[in-house]
């Protein structure tokens, strides 16, 4: 099993910065697919980005592409997300999720508890 904690979220004025981290235990996951999602108030879900295996591939929403910078530290079994440019509308709760990545689609079955992000403008 893998489990998840998301750290880093706060309170940020508009145009500022944070750096969510995802720390994984129980297995390493320098060959998983990991997620950030996040869910706005009143809305569903979403998917903000993910990083395969391949420190290269990387994906973003047009919501966020620009802005935001997906990475991971293997050795610290980490996976950040750089939030910079923050808006109001990125106000939500940030999760981040682990798939394997051995078959598809991706279901993503391990996921952190989140962590508040709140931008004020």
């Amino acid at each position: 099993q893998v489990q998840l904690v998301e750290s880093g979220g706060g309170l940020v004025q508009a145009g500022g910065s944070l750096r969510l981290s995802c720390a994984a235990s129980g297995r390493t996951i320098s060959s998983y697919v990991v997620g950030w999602f996040r869910q706005r108030p009143r809305k569903e879900r979403e998917l903000v980005g993910a990083i395969n295996w391949r420190p290269d591939m990387t994906y973003y929403s047009d919501a966020v592409n620009g802005r935001f910078t997906i990475s991971r530290d293997n050795a610290k079994n980490t996976v950040y997300l750089q939030m910079d440019d923050l808006k109001p509308e990125d106000t939500a709760v940030y999760y981040c999720a682990a798939d394997d990545g051995l078959s598809t689609p991706l279901e993503y079955p391990y996921w952190g508890q989140g962590t508040q992000v709140t931008v004020s403008s």
